[in-house]
């Protein structure tokens, strides 16, 4: 499972968990303004934005889990399982609809579109299809986040069609569909940052009997609903600096809210969830910042430090193994 989040202070943050219980050898992978996609349906786009984010490069093409683009708008795909249906490929439609694998959405709309509202117009003009990218990588079954500085949507594809939501909590998780995942936030109306006070009956004399109790009713399991209440919470109380030190390592503290420890979320027979990483862009100045689950120190990628007029993919891989800084030795 996995929790995107954005943050906003002097500039614009977007990032995310992914959690699984194997990695498919994911990298950072720049792709640069003259990279060429050849779209199953679309086309052939050669000379578009360029992207940062975190992807699989499979035959050559990124296929990628999260992305932000040079213009500031970035998208995640997470798991939406059971409830994610795509429309069949139409080979031989003439339309002006635009026939998008679900592989290639991520790619579709950051290398044409500058904002959400141009992401808005792409989609209206959209149909999502289960086109799998290979026999050996099936049509993952997703819905995704877009975000910029100033707006947040959510697009799910499901059996009753296409459907495009205002996020105005810039979270997202996995199940259930948005619209009931913004419902359940009702149920923690009456949860406060501050210390709680006793309403529960005027016969009664409770107290607050420690320090640091606000948030008191939020949940803490590692279920997708509870994951998103929390992550909202944290994310729309989150308080700090500016500065691009501060910012970043306040976003890493709201994901690391809901971090996945090995042993707890068991999804097989001894196969375990966990956060492999967690990743924060500054979608401003198109830094990609991430850690692993064994590396906890915070790695940036600079797509301004590359040649952003290449057509190659530029890639790294993360580095995953933590190292222990002795201040006495």
């Amino acid at each position: 499972m996995c929790t995107a989040a954005t943050y906003k202070t002097k500039d614009f943050y977007m990032g995310r968990t992914l959690d699984y219980e194997f990695s498919y050898g994911e990298q950072i992978t720049i792709t640069p303004r003259n990279y060429e996609f050849d779209f199953r349906f679309a086309g052939k786009i050669k000379s578009h934005y360029a992207l940062i984010g975190m992807a699989f490069v499979a035959e050559g093409y990124p296929l990628y889990y999260d992305a932000v683009n040079e213009k500031g708008l970035g998208m995640a795909g997470l798991n939406f399982v059971g409830n994610a249906a795509y429309e069949e490929a139409l080979p031989e439609d003439e339309t002006e609809v635009s026939q998008v694998a679900q592989f290639e959405f991520i790619p579709w709309i950051l290398t044409q579109c500058a904002t959400v509202a141009d992401a808005r117009e792409k989609l209206a003009a959209m149909r999502l299809t289960g086109t799998a990218f290979s026999e050996q990588l099936p049509t993952a079954q997703l819905h995704w986040i877009i975000a910029d500085k100033d707006s947040c949507i959510v697009v799910e594809s499901m059996k009753d069609g296409l459907h495009v939501y205002d996020n105005p909590v810039g979270v997202l998780t996995n199940n259930p569909p948005f619209p009931s995942q913004m419902f359940a936030l009702n149920n923690y109306a009456g949860v406060s940052r501050k210390q709680p006070e006793s309403t529960f009956a005027g016969v009664l004399q409770l107290d607050a009997y420690s320090r640091g109790m606000g948030g008191m009713g939020i949940p803490g399991d590692l279920s997708s609903q509870s994951r998103f209440v929390k992550v909202a919470f944290t994310k729309l109380n989150s308080i700090s600096g500016e500065e691009e030190d501060e910012s970043v390592s306040q976003f890493f503290h709201i994901l690391g809210s809901v971090d996945q420890q090995r042993g707890c979320c068991e999804v097989t027979e001894g196969k375990y969830e966990i956060t492999i990483y967690t990743s924060c862009c500054n979608t401003a100045k198109g830094i990609y910042y991430y850690t692993t689950y064994d590396n906890h120190q915070i790695t940036a990628v600079d797509m301004h430090a590359e040649n952003l007029d290449s057509d190659q993919l530029i890639c790294y891989p993360l580095l995953s193994k933590g190292e222990v800084r002795w201040q006495n030795k």
